[in-house]
């Protein structure tokens, strides 16, 4: 590892602290222990951490309360629970505040690596997560229909009079080339008979 990953490790056994910090250190990793669930969320509150590995019964505060305060205000950190006295149900809870891992002590070495390994991965996964753009919701694209409709038609309903008029431009011209001399011969014949009639009337 070409960064030193920080591990927090919250158990009141000082062996299991122990047993991480001797087999996560020669692997790269910065090890560093709390007794109870105070001393790691005051720790957490002044450092940053990679991950955090982290008993059920310890005095005072239990590592299931541990972790969901933990996920509450860092919900990207990987939080590993680690306990001798599993059950289906802390199991099942522990899923439900998000936790990364779930191990059951006796631990061996290949556990704790392998554990602090997907942790890892856990937290690159999470950061590297694309966020998905937002999607405009079926109402609001309903209520923008209208108003799109209303901008558009403008434009379209000018556009297909003017097609119109260019197609009927050729026609309109041709009708008044053949009215023009029937139109003109009216006119002359109004005229002259008029005349015709004053010419009579003075006569």
């Amino acid at each position: 590892m070409t960064t030193q990953a920080r591990v927090l490790v919250v158990d009141d056994d000082p062996v299991v602290a122990k047993s991480f910090d001797r087999v996560l250190s020669g692997k790269g990793y910065a090890v560093i222990t709390a007794h109870d669930g105070p001393e790691a969320l005051e720790k957490l509150a002044r450092e940053d951490y990679d991950a955090v590995f982290t008993d059920i019964r310890m005095p005072g505060m239990d590592g299931l309360e541990v972790a969901a305060r933990i996920k509450a205000t860092r919900p990207w950190l990987p939080v590993v629970i680690v306990t001798g006295y599993g059950s289906p149900a802390s199991e099942a809870r522990a899923k439900e505040i998000g936790v990364a891992g779930f191990l059951n002590k006796p631990l061996s070495p290949e556990m704790i690596e392998g554990s602090a390994r997907d942790a890892m991965k856990w937290r690159a996964a999470d950061i590297a997560a694309p966020a998905m753009p937002a999607q405009p919701a079926p109402a609001a694209e309903a209520a923008a229909a209208p108003e799109a409709a209303a901008v558009a038609a403008p434009g379209a309903g000018r556009t297909a009079k003017d097609v119109a008029l260019f197609l009927a431009a050729p026609f309109i011209g041709l009708a008044y080339a053949v009215a023009f001399p029937f139109v003109g011969l009216a006119l002359l014949v109004r005229y002259g008979y008029r005349a015709w009639a004053n010419k009579t009337k003075g006569g």
